[in-house]
């Protein structure tokens, strides 16, 4: 089994947000990380933006040369922006605005009507799909 290290970069924005500047740059965290060792970096994309914000997503993008893992919730607005930026891949993840960070997995028997659409459109645009699900066996 081959062992790789992708880092999450959503709490240096988080951290950029709280100060109201520009810094610490998410981008900037990425590369370091990048010429550290690590295999790929991910990026939340939260409907709210709390975070991770579309320019930071877009610069990641065209900056990072290992691997680009974007999350996001399974919204008509996040397939459109990952269709438009093209990340290597996509994890789709559940949303609450009362958490923090996410705190549990997609429902993806009752979300199948949207989820599979969804799943198969990000596919169809080239992009490798994972989800992040319930930890629950009707929904593996």
């Amino acid at each position: 089994m081959t062992i790789r290290l992708h880092v999450n970069v959503d709490h240096v924005a988080t951290l950029r947000n709280a100060r109201g500047t520009v810094y610490p740059d998410p981008v900037f965290a990425a590369l370091v990380c990048e010429r550290a060792g690590a295999d790929g970096i991910t990026a939340h994309l939260r409907e709210d933006r709390r975070h991770i914000a579309d320019a930071d997503v877009q610069r990641l993008r065209e900056r990072i040369t290992t691997f680009f893992n974007l999350e996001m919730a399974p919204t008509e607005e996040m397939v459109r922006i990952a269709l438009k930026v093209q990340p290597d891949a996509v994890t789709l993840v559940p949303e609450r605005r009362e958490e923090r960070t996410t705190e549990g997995g997609l429902d993806v028997v009752r979300g199948a009507p949207t989820i599979g659409p969804i799943s198969r459109r990000l596919i169809e645009g080239g992009i490798k799909l994972s989800l992040f699900i319930a930890a629950d066996e009707a929904h593996v």
